[in-house]
């Protein structure tokens, strides 16, 4: 392969390219695997690196050992991410009193796992986080509660601390073959100052920043999309459900925006030729977003509703009928497989939460797929881990048969299906062909498992988009990035 000028000019046998291009430089890869670099369509930045940097709870396997966590955690400040009661054999969160007792005077904020409701410390709470929605004495705030003691924690963040945190979170998505991150900021999780400062850094992946809210920000940004709130999460019981929670009878969950709204929404972004989306996860909430959009079809008609590509972030409740109406609408499905690795199946979260019926119907990629929605993948980091190849690897070996979708899919839906959600659609961007940018990562080579019924070991040397028989087997070892390129500069060399 030949770059010039960071655009692919050439791709052919070895011997012809350096009779070609006699003066280039030439970088020898002895057998290592190039493949078009991936696009994480929805980060975090800020808390993803607070995650690299700070208190780390993904892994925290009880009650006990979370309070041991934050006793031994420095402070005056302890930041953490990741908890999940489900997994814990307590199958509770700690008390307030027991959060105070093993902090002592250390301020504490620690989102859950899906990052839809916290466990804090009383040095954070005051009369209005009191009086807010989502309230609770003694367990985990939700929703506006939530937001408040969110917003406390973040101010208590040094600015040397939040751009320490972006550059390692940009350092690790290099190092993990991304070349491009899709950052979904909203006034309710990260501010304006957070992805003003993001926007600066210029040396990792390409930034493509949304801003979840109704109005412009002033800056540089794709849309008006990414987590605007719909409603919330399956784990927080705040994902808005048309039938109560199995496990919660009392509660729906909570529908943050109208259909009303959304079409206001909608009609607003398409005038202003930008792109508009939403956080939509429970079936009450997709219900409400496709009403939206039949309203907003009314007053704008559907070729200028289409072209506009709006887009919708998880969206895991989905039935087919609304899926070939989100296609109509030419909307972009930013989606997230590891949901499904971790909290899929007969026995996982979503089945606790919903009931076994409804549990396992969740995140169904091959109805989107088949009705014709573009799909983009992304990890939702920290909620997810940043492992582009994992996700390629969940999609195809979804947890409920029938909903996966094949490798060469899942992984055109993690590169160029990125670029695409992003308004890049030029045809070649996201892909290795002359007059394509020069956007690639290069993989390390192992041995690995070849899917069929003659399984035997091979060397990593099929292009995964090719979708023919001997792609190695995604349940086997993962590759392992060796440098990533964007647009012709190196962004990640490993050492």
């Amino acid at each position: 392969m030949a770059v010039a000028d960071g655009i692919i000019v050439w791709i052919g046998q070895d011997s012809v390219g350096r009779a070609l291009h006699p003066d280039a430089e030439v970088v020898e890869l002895n057998g290592a695997f190039v493949a078009p670099a991936f696009v994480d369509a929805h980060v975090h930045a800020t808390s993803a690196g607070l995650l690299l940097t700070g208190l780390d709870l993904t892994k925290t396997a009880s009650l006990g050992e979370l309070l041991t966590k934050i006793a031994e955690a420095d402070g005056p400040l302890v930041w953490g991410h990741g908890w999940d009661e489900t997994r814990w054999p307590e199958n509770r969160p700690p008390t307030r009193a027991e959060i105070d007792a093993a902090a002592g005077d250390k301020i504490v904020y620690l989102s859950r796992i899906d990052v839809h409701s916290a466990l804090v410390s009383s040095s954070l709470i005051t009369d209005e986080t009191r009086e807010a929605d989502g309230w609770s004495q003694d367990g985990p705030l939700a929703r506006a509660a939530h937001h408040h003691v969110r917003g406390a924690a973040q101010a208590a963040i040094t600015p040397e601390q939040r751009l320490a945190a972006q550059r390692a979170f940009l350092s690790y998505a290099a190092s993990k073959g991304i070349a491009s991150v899709h950052e979904c900021a909203g006034p309710d999780i990260s501010g304006v100052d957070d992805l003003a400062g993001l926007l600066t850094l210029t040396d990792g992946p390409e930034v493509v920043a949304y801003w979840g809210a109704h109005e412009n920000i002033g800056l540089p940004i794709r849309g008006l999309a990414g987590d605007h709130f719909v409603d919330g999460a399956i784990g927080s019981r705040t994902a808005a459900l048309t039938e109560p929670y199995t496990d919660l009878p009392e509660t729906s969950g909570a529908l943050y925006l109208e259909p009303q709204q959304i079409a206001d929404h909608l009609v607003r972004c398409t005038e202003a030729g930008l792109q508009a989306g939403f956080h939509v996860i429970g079936d009450a909430a997709m219900a409400a977003v496709v009403e939206g959009f039949e309203r907003a079809e009314k007053v704008v008609g559907t070729p200028a509703l289409a072209s506009a590509r709006h887009r919708l972030e998880h969206v895991e409740m989905v039935s087919a009928e609304q899926a070939a109406k989100l296609a109509g609408w030419g909307v972009v499905a930013s989606v997230q497989p590891l949901f499904d690795a971790e909290w899929g199946g007969p026995s996982g979260m979503y089945a606790q939460r919903l009931g076994a019926e409804r549990g396992v119907g969740l995140n169904p990629f091959s109805r989107l797929a088949a009705a014709g929605v573009l799909l983009a993948f992304g990890s939702d980091t920290p909620v997810t881990a940043i492992d582009p190849w994992a996700a390629v690897r969940a999609a195809v070996h979804h947890r409920t048969d029938g909903f996966g979708i094949s490798p060469r899919a899942a992984f055109t839906a993690h590169t160029r299906g990125g670029w695409r959600a992003a308004g890049v659609d030029d045809g070649v961007t996201g892909t290795l062909q002359p007059g394509a940018p020069a956007t690639y990562a290069v993989w390390e080579t192992g041995d690995l498992v070849v899917a069929g019924s003659d399984a035997r070991v091979q060397r990593w040397s099929t292009d995964p988009r090719s979708g023919v028989p001997g792609l190695p087997d995604l349940s086997g070892p993962l590759p392992n990035c060796l440098r990533t390129v964007l647009n012709g500069r190196t962004i990640y060399q490993r050492e």
